[in-house]
């Protein structure tokens, strides 16, 4: 198969190798991971938006997997679906993709494995000009350069607690291998923009959409709720990626995981005032979390 060239470099983080790497040494260099933690983690999620806005969130997530598993040579990659519409969770099964850092191969053991014993399909055209997981790819490769993915995206409609449940077993299966799973989703999309506005517009309908809606999604990931995650995430429009989440809560809690940190929580306003000294009527929020 061919390899998937990248579709929003340029737009969403650097063309440049160079660049890249330097963007990428800032974002961890502006997040750093305090925490600590006593086990290895399984799963985690992060954001998907552009770097300016949510990379050092992203960063921190993919460190604080290093940080605490030392390594990995698996990465399963949960997108949220943003063009593609099927009801499987697609998975790119083989070849390789293509970032300005160079080539990372498709774990194609891992993807078969995972096809044969879910109902995920193996479906590259689905990942077509999506960038849920595309903008993740330079920082895995920068980070675990040994590395190698299983792209999955994930419809709104899939049994996250089966689908979950079933990449567990087959992270089982592998037990002679590190692996971990990570989830790409932003969360509330806020304003007159994205036809969400339930609390007017302004500053306070902001803090609204960050200190409640987002909040809401947060808590629940942070109690491994996978059902409940999703079901309020629909009902309040507080994530764009609920199912890929919620697949990844699903596997971690049976691999044994029982709570979630939270590493930190921003949104693109806050980040607009904070860099470019600008207000903004919209807002977007992002999380990094790991379990």
């Amino acid at each position: 198969m061919a390899s998937r060239k990248p579709t929003v470099a340029g737009q969403f983080y650097p063309a440049a190798a160079q660049q890249c790497r330097d963007e990428i040494r800032q974002c961890l260099h502006d997040r750093p991971v305090n925490e600590m933690f006593e086990t290895p983690l399984t799963a985690g999620i992060v954001p998907h938006a552009g770097w300016i806005f949510s990379g050092d969130l992203a960063g921190m997530t993919f460190a604080a997997i290093q940080k605490a598993n030392g390594t990995v040579d698996g990465l399963i990659l949960l997108g949220a679906v943003h063009r593609w519409f099927g009801h499987s969770p697609a998975v790119y099964p083989s070849g390789s993709w293509l970032s300005p850092l160079g080539e990372i191969a498709i774990d194609e053991d891992l993807a078969g494995r995972i096809v044969k014993l879910t109902d995920a399909e193996p479906n590259p055209d689905a990942h077509r000009g999506e960038h849920s997981i595309e903008v993740q790819i330079p920082f895995i490769q920068y980070l675990f350069p040994e590395a190698k993915i299983v792209p999955i995206l994930v419809p709104l409609d899939v049994d996250v607690v089966a689908f979950g449940g079933g990449l567990a077993r087959v992270i089982r299966d592998c037990s002679e291998r590190r692996i971990a799973c990570v989830a790409s989703t932003d969360l509330t999309h806020y304003g007159p923009r994205y036809g969400f506005a339930p609390e007017g517009v302004g500053a306070e309908s902001l803090l609204w959409a960050k200190n409640v809606n987002d909040r809401e999604f947060i808590d629940s990931a942070i109690a491994m709720d996978a059902l409940a995650l999703v079901k309020k995430a629909i009902d309040h429009s507080s994530a764009c990626g609920p199912a890929a989440a919620g697949v990844a809560v699903a596997t971690a809690k049976v691999l044994g995981k029982t709570r979630g940190i939270l590493l930190a929580h921003t949104t693109s306003s806050e980040v607009m005032l904070r860099k470019f000294r600008q207000s903004s009527q919209e807002s977007v929020g992002y999380a990094s979390i790991v379990f």
